[in-house]
């Protein structure tokens, strides 16, 4: 019997279409699962590590404001300490007032003495004047007698 007959009922291979289908549904159906499961794990690797980094940047945060507020504190207690350090202006212009006070005298003393000083300079500038004077004229006398 060469001649076989190859034919198959329309039910049979419309069954075995379907089953290859389902087969084929199947394995795809796995491999989307396998897929899932995947993007499952890789997500909550990244939200694993998105947690570590977020909790990393909190503690930094937190080391970073720690770290501001003592030198804050530091500052301010430098600048407390250093208060009673630096005259106000009030309290400097009645310094200044008490210095002037104790000082009028002497500035006084000294301007009375500059003014003695200055009149016996100019009482020896009228002596030396006279007396150059007097070498002029002799001078004078000297060369009108000598030509």
């Amino acid at each position: 019997m060469a001649d076989e007959d190859t034919r198959v009922p329309l039910k049979d291979y419309i069954e075995a279409l379907f089953s290859e289908r389902e087969l084929r549904y199947q394995e795809v159906s796995v491999e989307r699962d396998r897929r899932y499961a995947e993007i499952d794990t890789e997500r909550e690797k990244a939200l694993k590590i998105k947690e570590t980094a977020d909790r990393d940047a909190l503690e930094l945060a937190r080391a970073i404001q720690t770290y501001k507020d003592e030198k804050a504190n530091e500052l301010r207690e430098q600048i407390t300490s250093e208060r009673g350090r630096y005259v106000t202006q009030p309290e400097l212009r009645s310094a200044v007032d008490r210095i002037d006070a104790l000082l009028k005298p002497i500035s006084e003393y000294i301007t009375g003495v500059q003014r003695v000083t200055e009149s016996r300079h100019t009482d020896m500038g009228q002596v030396f004047q006279a007396i150059s004077l007097v070498l002029l004229a002799a001078g004078v006398i000297y060369s009108l007698i000598h030509h």
